[in-house]
């Protein structure tokens, strides 16, 4: 009798002691080599931007017999300027339920923070075409709008806190293929309020 709650402990004491060893410090990055090529950062940034879902938000859908598809003539052009999203007559169902409502194209969302638009991530000027690597970079691990102090700060549904554990390496790569695809001109709306 005695010694099942002694063996209940020391399995629990031994999951406690195993769940710390596998725990990574949570600013820890990976890193890849500082010297690439930039053709290389430039095919890694391609791929992170791939597998970190950017299309989803970032490029307008058309509508196909499959369902919606990524408008590649407008990649990372974010929300257009002429397509208007509003709550409408989800407000109530919002403040509610805290929930939140896309736009049909997943460009814009309304939620309890207001109605937000995706930005133009392309190298046009209305995009991110004047930034610099330090303002994306700060844009990305602060939430700062434009990468600027003193500026609003980036809106749900953008996921800037988990994006902004990458690696400096991976988030400059980001940046270099950002640069390199076509720019679009397209002036996203600014966040609205509810």
């Amino acid at each position: 009798m005695k010694t099942k709650p002694f063996f209940c402990l020391a399995i629990l004491a031994t999951l406690f002691w195993l769940s710390g060893c596998q725990q990574q410090p949570a600013e820890k990055h990976i890193t890849v080599e500082a010297n690439v090529s930039n053709e290389a950062r430039v095919k890694r940034g391609e791929y992170l931007v791939s597998f970190a879902g950017c299309d989803h938000c970032h490029t307008p859908k058309v509508m196909t017999p499959n369902g919606p598809a990524l408008d590649m003539s407008l990649r990372f052009s974010g929300h257009q300027a002429g397509e208007p999203f509003t709550a409408g007559n989800k407000k109530e169902l919002i403040k509610k339920e805290f929930v939140a409502v896309f736009s049909p194209g997943t460009t814009a969302a309304a939620g309890p923070w207001g109605v937000s638009f995706a930005s133009n991530l392309t190298p046009d000027d209305t995009g991110i075409g004047a930034w610099t690597e330090a303002q994306f970079m700060k844009a990305i691990r602060e939430g700062k709008s434009k990468g600027l102090d003193g500026t609003r700060p980036l809106m749900p549904p953008m996921p800037w806190k988990a994006i902004g554990k990458m690696s400096d390496e991976d988030l400059k790569a980001v940046f270099a293929y950002l640069k390199t695809v076509k720019p679009v001109k397209n002036v996203v709306p600014g966040p609205q309020p509810l």
